[in-house]
């Protein structure tokens, strides 16, 4: 879901703005095709027990934050998600929201962990973009303003990606290549009766 708002907006009043959603999975974005104030909203997530133990088991981070009884004791008073698996998460609801033609992912920045996330929270994420600059002739340099939102509306994490997107003219150029490789590889009909003539006695 896309929105255009010039104007920077609290998150706790995006959810106003953001009009209903809609399926624009199959649109890919090129560099020409943003500007300075596009906000996207993902579909929602929910955090549970067996992601957390699952990225304890890829991390190994044990943390007893994020243990059953363990964190009865800790400030939050039960169990946490890594700050690490809600960013993670982040990435990936936000890579269709939107489908950008991302060349490269080039810098995360001033990166905040707000509030923590607790088992079971359902989560989004809310996308905004807030700099874009050329880069090379075929590609601009973009600065996207990513928030994991809650279901209750506290704002979760938030901080920007910076990333290379791809121009239509680098996509052009790319299909044309393709194109001419593929031509290339097709055997000549003098190459085809050569090679399938039966080998001769000498």
């Amino acid at each position: 879901m896309i929105v255009n708002n010039e104007n920077s907006t609290p998150i706790e009043a995006l959810a106003e703005t953001l009009s209903p959603k809609t399926t624009d999975e199959s649109v890919v974005y090129y560099c020409e095709d943003l500007h300075v104030g596009q906000v996207w909203e993902s579909p929602s997530r929910t955090i549970t027990s067996e992601d957390v133990e699952q990225f304890s088991a890829l991390t190994g981070d044990f943390d007893p934050l994020h243990k059953g009884e363990l964190a009865k004791a800790s400030p939050f008073g039960r169990p946490v998600a890594h700050g690490l698996l809600g960013l993670s998460v982040l990435a990936g609801l936000s890579t269709e929201h939107p489908r950008a033609a991302t060349l490269a992912l080039v810098g995360i920045s001033d990166w905040q962990f707000e509030n923590p996330i607790f088992f079971g929270e359902v989560v989004h994420v809310v996308t905004k973009v807030t700099a874009i600059q050329p880069h090379g002739r075929r590609a601009g340099r973009v600065t996207w303003l990513r928030t994991l939102v809650s279901d209750d509306g506290r704002t979760l994490q938030q901080g920007c990606f910076v990333t290379l997107v791809a121009s239509q003219s680098r996509n052009r150029a790319a299909a044309n290549l393709a194109g001419s490789k593929q031509y290339s590889k097709q055997p000549s009909s003098k190459q085809t009766s050569s090679t399938s003539a039966p080998n001769r006695p000498r």
